[in-house]
């Protein structure tokens, strides 16, 4: 195929593209979905979200077995041992059942795949410039969902071999004597416990005086003395000047962040992970004369429009937090849009979720941005470890905190570390989508024993009315 023309050409084949295609296609649009990979599913299902889970999951199990925690409940294992390559192999196999899923859609849904690097040439032009389907393509509408890509720090050379991304952590051949990870945001933790729990020597490398910037404090220090119970070392407010990689492993260079006081750490892997930047490199954007913010991201319009009439963006390319659910809304909402239809996302309730064990999961505002925003407020918090549930299943570690206005008792806010923490947050999110109380959440009945019972514990923990503590 060297030409065909399309009512939308989408630009990436991940959380944001292939959904945008779906969609666009269920209204009734003729559709291309354009990507790098030989799979769909960008990213998150090939090398981020799904995999990373994959070996959460995996390595969660082997920490439980291995550890004798399961003798206590009667359960008694003689022997554990680590096969690594087929705990690769498991993940690789759960990751091509969901992409091979997506192709499966696209045909169902009449969407034609084009695989190769596309840019836009002119509005409504789109050039494919390698891959199986080189050519020129055109639409009357184009949206770009191209993700993001991980950044390094200045001097610091990803070889994905010994100094690796996340992408190279989620393919260790075998197993690190010691991790390194630079960072201590979301996907630094997550892949730090999956090695911590296999055997390996973690720490954690982190120039802000605290770990999971952003989010709210409560829960970030309570968070960091649990994985420093499961044995991550951390070195905070400290900031990495230099990574050298050698036959024997990686040497950092790090300084104390007040005092410039330097030290060496050797490892044999070193994580970066300290963020990602939108993927908007060789698309043709600064020729086309597309708006971009400071940032680098692309300036959009309410209705993910930018500057150049008929081109469109999604997901991590444009302002707000760069994650696939996140991705997957801004897209069902731009296409609905160019449909007629009334999208709309509501970036206030964009869940946040640390996929460790425990799990910790956010939504809305922190304490600490009702304090400098001198809002008045109620908080109310509940252990589970006065949870039923929690005590027969042996996952008493968290809490839930839910934080209300104090004159409307409209919740503002929930944060929660707890087993299943994910899960246990869209209660939260589903009531805070229709204005909710916390009174609304105290009164509504919760089934026994659940975890969900520690939500309406600190929902009436809010007014002093907890019953169980």
């Amino acid at each position: 195929m060297s030409e065909a023309s399309f009512d939308l050409i989408v630009i990436g084949g991940g959380p944001a593209g292939y959904v945008a295609a779906i969609r666009a296609s269920q209204l009734g649009m003729t559709v291309a979905c354009i990507d790098k990979r030989d799979t769909l599913g960008g990213t998150c299902l090939n090398v981020g979200c799904i995999p990373s889970k994959a070996l959460l999951n995996a390595s969660e199990k082997f920490a439980e077995a291995s550890s004798g925690a399961l003798e206590g409940l009667g359960v008694k294992i003689s022997s554990v041992k680590l096969d690594l390559d087929a705990m690769m192999e498991s993940k690789d196999n759960i990751v091509s059942g969901l992409t091979s899923g997506i192709a499966h859609l696209f045909k169902k849904n009449k969407i034609t795949r084009l695989t190769g690097s596309a840019t836009i040439t002119a509005p409504g032009t789109v050039e494919l410039t390698d891959g199986p389907d080189k050519g020129v393509f055109s639409a009357e509408r184009i949206l770009i969902a191209t993700g993001s890509v991980p950044t390094s720090l200045p001097g610091i050379e990803i070889d994905e071999k010994k100094i690796v991304s996340s992408t190279g952590a989620l393919a260790l051949e075998k197993l690190p004597k010691k991790l390194v990870v630079i960072g201590a945001g979301y996907i630094g933790l997550e892949m730090g416990t999956v090695w911590s729990r296999l055997g390996t020597e973690v720490e954690v490398v982190e120039y802000l005086p605290r770990i999971l910037p952003g989010m709210d404090l409560e829960v970030a220090n309570k968070f960091k003395a649990m994985l420093t119970k499961q044995g991550l070392k951390f070195h905070l407010g400290t900031a990495v000047k230099s990574a050298k990689s050698s036959r024997s492993g990686v040497t950092l260079t790090v300084a104390d962040a007040k005092t410039g006081e330097e030290q060496d750490i050797s490892c044999d892997i070193a994580l970066v992970s300290v963020g990602r930047k939108p993927n908007t490199d060789n698309l043709g954007l600064e020729a086309l004369g597309v708006e971009m913010t400071d940032r680098g991201q692309i300036a959009v319009d309410a209705d993910f429009e930018t500057n150049i009439e008929g081109i469109f963006a999604v997901g991590d390319v444009i302002p707000g937090p760069m994650l696939a659910h996140k991705a997957e809304e801004d897209a069902v909402a731009a296409v609905e849009i160019m449909a007629g239809q009334a999208g709309h996302v509501d970036y206030d309730l964009v869940p946040g979720i640390v996929y460790t064990a425990p799990e910790i999961a956010t939504l809305g505002v922190t304490e600490e941005m009702l304090k400098e925003a001198g809002t008045d407020y109620k908080k109310g918090v509940f252990p589970f470890l006065a949870n039923s549930r929690a005590k027969a299943t042996g996952h008493t570690e968290g809490f839930v905190k839910i934080l209300a206005d104090a004159k409307t008792d409209k919740v503002l806010g929930c944060h929660i570390i707890a087993h299943e923490a994910g899960t246990l947050i869209h209660e939260v999110a589903t009531a805070m989508a229709f204005g909710a109380s916390s009174e609304d959440i105290a009164r509504t009945c919760h089934g026994h024993p659940t975890m969900n019972e520690a939500v309406k514990e600190a929902a009436l923990a809010v007014d002093g009315r907890a019953i169980h503590i």
